[in-house]
């Protein structure tokens, strides 16, 4: 089984585009590109209904879009029998849970991503970045601390792009057992994304997929494609990624309900 679960619904100029229309667009390179499912998981923070989670001006310039018509779109595919599932990529606020769980509350999510882009307003993957703020030693500890606190959180199914603190910087040696058996109760996402950023490096690292999987974590697949047309980019070498690290399937969810599949 082969599956994209981390993508976002847009036009191919990467403007906002929540529509059927666009949803189709999605589902016909899939089929190119042999990919049995993939879901969608728009930033929540595009969303004027989670305004009041935001305090940055990052995320409040684009809490512009109404929610529904992105929850539409995809519930209709999904009515249409298109072989799509509705998810929402949330970053993760410490201390912010409870109104994070109610912002959720609402919409009929087949799946819930986790992810950390800025923590106390540095950037994980962004400038003024977390690491050259702090050292690359003290931000990976905040990172992975509240990487911790996310998946304890209840609020997640899978966590996107584990380890994205190494966007900035060098990789150091790190405990990834213990960070492993810190995310236990959540997926982990193994995501190709990072072949197309300045570290060219797939997500997570071999060391941390590896610890994972010795902790018996399941595994998300992702490109995160911001435009149709990289629906599934290097996705075979992600799989390729997640079997050297002896994993064998991949978590399907419907209505947050996880299931396995055997991977590729």
């Amino acid at each position: 089984m082969i599956v994209d679960y981390h993508m976002h619904l847009r036009a191919s100029d990467e403007s906002i585009e929540h529509t059927v229309e666009a949803v189709e667009r999605f589902v016909e390179q899939a089929s190119e590109r042999g990919i049995d499912e993939i879901g969608f998981t728009e930033h929540i923070y595009y969303f004027e209904q989670t305004r009041t989670l935001w305090t940055m001006r990052y995320h409040l310039e684009r809490c512009v879009y109404d929610i529904e018509p992105y929850v539409d779109a995809v519930v209709e595919a999904k009515r249409r029998d298109y072989p799509v599932k509705l998810g929402i990529e949330v970053d993760y606020e410490p201390g912010r849970e409870e109104e994070t769980a109610e912002a959720l509350a609402p919409y009929p999510w087949d799946y819930v991503l986790g992810s950390i882009h800025f923590l106390a307003g540095l950037g994980i993957d962004a400038e003024p970045s977390l690491v050259d703020s702090v050292g690359p030693e003290q931000a990976w500890r905040r990172y992975y601390g509240a990487l911790g606190q996310a998946a304890r959180s209840g609020l997640f199914d899978s966590l996107a792009h584990p380890d994205l603190v190494k966007f900035h910087g060098a990789e150091i040696d790190w405990d990834w057992d213990e960070l492993a058996g810190s995310l236990e109760g959540v997926a982990i996402e193994v995501s190709s994304a990072g072949l197309h950023k300045p570290h060219g490096k797939l997500y997570p690292s071999p060391a941390f997929l590896s610890a994972a999987r010795k902790r018996g974590l399941p595994i998300t697949l992702a490109s995160d494609a911001h435009v149709p047309q990289n629906v599934g980019r290097d996705l075979d070498r992600a799989i390729e990624h997640a079997q050297s690290a002896g994993y064998e399937t991949v978590t399907l969810f419907n209505r947050r309900e996880a299931r396995q599949e055997p991977l590729g």
